[in-house]
């Protein structure tokens, strides 16, 4: 094993199973009766590099900039589509040019927080969505990037962090409906600015 760094990881039993009885039972756990969880691996140090990054992949957004866009204006662009979702959206929100959240300049970075807002309240125009959430993972690639996921109304089971298993289990939206969300996400952001696209080049 590489040399653990900190206390922190030097405390972890690693190569053991945690018990997922602590999220058993919760009203947003999606599984019941037997959870076996992984064991827990060894940390990979130094990790490897995101895509974008020196030594790995190119970085997907400035290698095809217009895929997947729905809607763009001169500072952010808003992708759907990359696979059929459970859920009646899914979105990725990015900036046009390449920036990590580290070094986003001010005044994109003023920007940020009312284009949350522009994409969520687009995603609620869809008919079946109760709430939008949204969340920044930022483990796959270097480029900046905010997740957008429509709960739909009514199904509490949704709620919270699981939402993205969730969209991997339910069944797939059929691909005309998923186009039409996208094309209405597309318009109500138009309202306020920028390019409706509908359904970018895949």
């Amino acid at each position: 094993m590489t040399e653990l760094p900190s206390d922190y990881h030097r405390r972890l039993p690693y190569g053991e199973r945690m018990s997922a009885e602590p999220l058993q039972g919760g009203p947003f756990f999606p599984f019941e009766g037997d959870i076996q969880v992984v064991p827990l691996a060894d940390p990979v140090l130094p990790e490897p590099p995101r895509r974008g990054e020196p030594g790995g992949d190119a970085c997907p957004k400035c290698a095809d900039p217009d895929g997947f866009v729905i809607w763009r204006d001169d500072q952010w662009a808003l992708k759907a589509g990359f696979q059929l979702s459970g859920l009646p959206m899914v979105a990725l929100l990015e900036p046009r040019e390449h920036y990590r959240l580290d070094n986003l300049p001010p005044e994109l970075t003023a920007t940020l927080g009312p284009m949350i807002q522009r994409v969520a309240g687009a995603i609620q125009r869809i008919d079946s969505v109760g709430r939008t959430h949204f969340n920044r993972w930022g483990d796959g690639s270097e480029h900046f990037h905010v997740w957008f996921l429509a709960r739909p109304a009514g199904m509490m089971q949704l709620r919270g962090a699981m939402i993205a298993a969730w969209d991997d289990m339910l069944p797939k939206l059929p691909a005309e409906e998923f186009a039409a969300n996208a094309r209405l996400v597309a318009a109500a952001l138009a309202e306020d600015g920028g390019e409706a696209i509908g359904l970018g080049r895949h």
